[in-house]
């Protein structure tokens, strides 16, 4: 079977000054090293902004005042998505910081003389506890939904395990080489992660043996040459997307019927809390996630790679081949957790293509 090659979509041409500017920008982001995620995220962003701008005739960038972009925040809070709910505040500001950053580097590139988003105030982001993390047990059924008896179903249990045992990302997960993992010392190697960072990341007995019998039993049934030697691969033998990573993990959540909602980074997230509630450090989990800080004032804190392992294997609820899936952890978060619960739901921000 060959592989689907995809053309890759042309840019439009930018029409308005304001459009020949982001790209110039976005430019200017990549030849300083950001993630080709970053850079789509601030083009998404910054784009509904131009869209806006242009749909109330304001072409050049010295048309945008403050008081235009007042405007526009005010436009955002009572914007509607499709499915009639608002946007987050959380949503709002992941739209509104692009906008200074690019306003800012329009001034410093002399286009304009003067910023108009200097002085625009943000949305105060509150720290919800999360509704619908699942308990061990109903960790447990999601992980039973795949049939291990076809390459896919097999291929679906290593996937829920993987990021159940290590919370790495969904881009990480789809980026993951046979080559990052190191199994036989219980280590997956992340390279290039988010910030372009490499770190170790433990992953327990159980993930281990999964990804093993996966590695040996289905993948070779769904692998095409040429291979890149990406570590999941989909029905054809292609890498994974992130969006068709997390209609696979949504389904056999859905299909759990534990009456909650999420894909990757709720598992991301369960691992998190779930540790956490089982006395780990945040500290510890803060390095397993890859958080450079958990407050924006506290220093990161490097921490042995063995004493991390330790951690891990002391309370993860699947660091081991064999647990017991009824034994649940204590119903009481530790102090920190609320910090831990914020930097997650940003996490999950930024990670999301964009609001509907």
């Amino acid at each position: 079977m060959a592989r689907v090659t995809h053309k890759r979509r042309q840019e439009p041409k930018p029409e308005t000054p304001l459009e020949w500017l982001l790209r110039e920008h976005l430019e200017s982001l990549s030849v300083r090293g950001y993630s080709e995620h970053t850079v789509r995220n601030r083009q998404v962003h910054i784009g509904f902004f131009i869209q806006w701008a242009y749909e109330h005739g304001l072409r050049e960038p010295v048309e945008v005042t403050r008081p235009v972009l007042e405007r526009y925040q005010r436009y955002l809070f009572f914007y509607r998505k499709k499915n009639g709910e608002p946007l987050t505040f959380r949503s709002q500001h992941a739209r509104l910081v692009p906008l200074r950053v690019w306003f800012k580097w329009m001034t410093r590139q002399n286009h304009i003389l003067h910023n108009p988003a200097s002085e625009i105030d943000l949305p105060r982001l509150g720290r919800t506890l999360p509704k619908n993390i699942l308990s061990v047990q109903e960790i447990e059924r999601v992980m039973a939904q795949p049939d291990i008896r076809e390459p896919i179903g097999l291929r679906d249990r290593a996937i829920l395990e993987t990021i159940y045992a290590t919370g790495l990302r969904r881009l990480e997960i789809v980026r993951l080489k046979l080559f990052d993992l190191q199994l036989d010392r219980s280590l997956v190697v992340v390279n290039q992660g988010k910030g372009k960072k490499d770190r170790y990341v433990p992953i327990g007995e159980r993930a281990v043996a999964w990804l093993q019998k996966y590695i040996r039993e289905a993948r070779p049934q769904l692998a095409i040459e040429p291979d890149d030697l990406s570590v999941f691969l989909t029905a054809e033998g292609e890498p994974f997307s992130r969006d068709h990573l997390t209609a696979e993990v949504r389904r056999h959540i859905v299909a759990a019927n534990t009456g909650k909602a999420g894909a990757c980074h709720l598992l991301r997230h369960c691992m998190a809390t779930h540790m956490h509630e089982n006395g780990a450090d945040i500290r510890f989990i803060q390095q397993i996630l890859g958080h450079e800080d958990i407050k924006t004032t506290q220093i990161y804190t490097q921490v042995a790679l063995r004493t991390l392992q330790q951690v891990y294997a002391a309370t993860h609820p699947a660091a081991l081949l064999e647990t017991d899936p009824t034994a649940s952890p204590p119903a009481t978060a530790s102090p920190g957790s609320e910090d831990l619960l914020a930097a997650l739901e940003r996490d999950a921000e930024e990670d999301r293509e964009e609001p509907e």
